[in-house]
């Protein structure tokens, strides 16, 4: 049970993170030239010198709304970028290079790597590196006919839907 409350707390909290500034934005004020009511001037003196507040609108609350999505879909769209491209700038000149690597769980992998002219095979887990088998002789890795991605392109997928 108490790991319901605390996620539904946790939830809670967030919810009324993300609503509080936009109820707070939502409450008209009487704008920015307006005089505060102790410090008006009496109506009958001087009945130009107040102007009404400006009404409340949804305009508001719809743009910030709209301001809202723009930047979480901005924040997943990054992470998504940083996702697909977690290899990107790790080489180390090149006396290091991975040549394959294979999932073996959720959180273990075995890499296949090449230091100079010796190829190693690596055991990799949370935590911890281990060498599994240093190979005698390099294996030749024959790549694919495509060497581009082996997933399908947009417009192949496309077609297909489309039915051509």
């Amino acid at each position: 049970m108490s790991r319901v409350r605390k996620r539904l707390t946790t939830w809670l909290v967030t919810l009324v993170g993300l609503v509080a500034p936009l109820v707070a934005f939502a409450i008209p004020d009487a704008g920015p030239g307006a005089v505060p009511p102790a410090a008006a001037p009496h109506v009958f003196a001087a009945p130009q010198a107040t102007t009404p507040g400006a009404p409340a609108s949804v305009t508001g609350l719809g743009q910030v709304t709209v301001a809202l999505f723009i930047v979480l879909c901005a924040v997943f769209a990054v992470a998504w970028v940083v996702r697909r491209m977690r290899g990107f700038g790790n080489r180390v000149g090149s006396a290091i290079d991975v040549l394959a690597d294979i999932p073996l769980g959720q959180k273990e992998r075995a890499v296949l790597l090449k230091v100079g002219q010796t190829q190693i095979l690596v055991g990799v887990a949370p935590g911890q590196v281990s060498a599994l088998h240093v190979l005698a002789e390099p294996l030749e890795l024959a790549k694919p006919a495509d060497a581009g991605d082996s997933r399908p392109s947009f417009r192949a997928l496309l077609m297909r839907g489309l039915g051509k």
